[in-house]
Formats: structure tokens, sequence, C-alpha cells
């Protein structure tokens, strides 16, 4: 596979350094463990140059979607970050084939007009809104006719 991501481990000091600047992240000033990503099976992604950050997760959502969601990316580096989900899809879809892809934005926490905009650049659609307000974005399995979530 020809990617710009290296797998790393839950837990891995630099990809909990730029996890920690996401806007998702948990702020506690002292932690005292360092894996962030949570229970089910993942995928933890980080470039070469250590500067971006991509987490896959495959776990029961209790928000009613299904497939393999993105828990956290964060693009540091000078990368097209639509060139870095793609590259990244390839490593969800080598461990989960044929699964739906999603993640979440919250646009108040983002600087962008257009949230998910690096997303949808990268064939990603949004599909809804939780009841939170997050906006759900979504990318079928690849070779499978698209369903609602």
């Amino acid at each position: 596979m020809n990617t710009a991501w290296l797998p790393v481990k839950d837990g891995d000091h630099r990809a909990y350094a730029i996890y920690r600047r996401h806007y998702s992240a948990t702020k506690n000033p002292n932690p005292k463990q360092r894996q962030f990503v949570g229970p089910g099976q993942h995928i933890v992604l980080l470039t070469l140059r250590c500067d971006a950050l991509f987490v896959w997760r495959k776990f029961i959502d209790h928000s009613g979607q299904e497939g393999v969601n993105c828990a956290v990316f964060r693009n540091e580096g000078r990368q097209l970050s639509s060139d870095l989900i793609l590259d990244a899809e390839q490593w969800a879809a080598a461990r989960w084939p044929a699964q739906r892809l999603y993640t979440y934005v919250n646009a108040n926490a983002v600087s962008s007009p257009n949230p998910g905009y690096c997303f949808k650049m990268a064939g990603w659609t949004r599909c809804g809104t939780t009841k939170a307000g997050l906006i759900i974005l979504a990318k079928p399995a690849r070779g499978r006719i698209p369903t609602a979530p």
C-alpha cells in the first residue's frame, strides 16, 4: 500500500501530542493515561513527518450510525487534507472491506466557513446532523450502492 501513513499504537506519544491539539480532545491537564481512541477495533495512523493524525474506529455507535468512524483527523502539515483522507481510506478498506465510512464535524469548533470541506473534497457527502448538532459526513463503501444511514 503506497501511503502517507504509518500505523502506530494507541498511546504513541507523537500521535497523542497531535490528538491533544484536536478540538475533540479531552483537555485533562494531567492525564495519567495516554491512550485516546476508546473501545472497539481501531487503526491509529501518523504521517512519516509526524504532522498529521488519523484514527479509524469500528464500534457500536449509539447515535445509530453504522460503518467505520473517522474518530480523529488533524493535519498540521503541508499535504492537502483531502489527499491524506483518501490515503487513510485505503487502510480502512483493507481492514474492514465493504464498510461505509463516516465522521462527525463540530461546525462551532472549526474556523472554516465550510465545515468538513476537506472530507467533501475527498468525495464525502453530508448525510445529516446529530441531536447534538454535529454534521455527519459519510462515504459509501467502494463497490456498493449507498444506503440511508
